[in-house]
């Protein structure tokens, strides 16, 4: 089985990246592994730790209608170049974690990605280079209000709520372009995304590049790589899964959102 890498929190309150085993102890690392962390004499045992998301990145760059029929259910033809948006590092939540439906919108639909992890500081590359700046994979779920989206034509409020990129459990260093990734709602054995990674209109490594040309990427931040047809909206007490072959999956609940007020 591939090294998972994982981000956990100890019962006492401490943060650590680590290797998890395969009794679910996970091996501490003395950094984070894209910074050459290294496995320590430390080693948590199952329950006194819980998982968090694999990563703690600068900025979430997403891209937006990277499927011709995802496009297509939109109402749109795939962009002539990649469609770039923004997610706050705040949006991120734990695979297990809870996905909170805020009261301004009517619709929140899921959105099944590969997310990337970025391993070293990637400034103005080329595809070539960019694929070498691509440390690992993982899980994402780009939680969107669709009637915010629309009502306000441009995508940040509708993408930017707490919770609203589900990420991990866990990142893998290999993936076969030929992984098949599936969202799956609630007890369903039938998906409501399905789709090869092969079938994205932009590759990984044309993204990163892209991407490097606008902004500078560092160590641990995360592309999401856009979502397969299939989208739809979510309800409080769903269960969302969304699986990668060669990674695993990453499940969260919906509950709704309670606003508390500070004076």
């Amino acid at each position: 089985m591939a090294h998972r890498y994982v981000r956990i929190k100890t019962d006492k309150g401490q943060t650590y990246y680590g290797l998890l085993q395969l009794r679910r102890s996970v091996r501490v690392l003395d950094a984070p592994p894209w910074l050459q962390g290294q496995p320590t004499d430390l080693e948590l045992e199952p329950g006194s730790y819980k998982l968090l998301a694999p990563c703690a990145p600068t900025k979430i760059v997403a891209v937006g209608k990277n499927y011709t029929e995802h496009a297509a259910e939109m109402g749109t033809s795939v962009p002539q170049e990649p469609l770039l948006f923004l997610k706050p590092p705040t949006s991120i939540t734990a695979s297990g974690q809870e996905i909170q439906l805020p009261p301004q919108s009517q619709r929140v639909d899921y959105e099944g990605e590969l997310a990337l992890v970025i391993g070293e500081q990637c400034v103005d590359c080329t595809p070539a280079q960019a694929q070498g700046k691509v440390w690992g994979y993982t899980i994402a779920n780009d939680v969107t209000a669709r009637d915010l989206q629309k009502k306000d034509g441009q995508w940040t409020r509708a993408k930017g709520f707490n919770t609203f990129c589900p990420l991990g459990p866990w990142i893998v260093r290999e993936l076969s372009a030929g992984a098949r990734l599936q969202t799956f709602l609630n007890d369903s054995s039938e998906p409501v995304q399905s789709a090869l990674i092969s079938q994205m209109v932009f590759s990984p490594e044309f993204l990163v590049s892209y991407i490097s040309q606008v902004m500078t990427l560092l160590p641990g931040d995360v592309i999401l790589t856009g979502t397969p047809q299939g989208i739809g909206p979510m309800q409080i007490g769903d269960r969302i899964r969304v699986e990668i072959e060669g990674i695993g999956h990453l499940e969260n609940t919906v509950v709704p959102r309670s606003l508390s007020v500070k004076l």
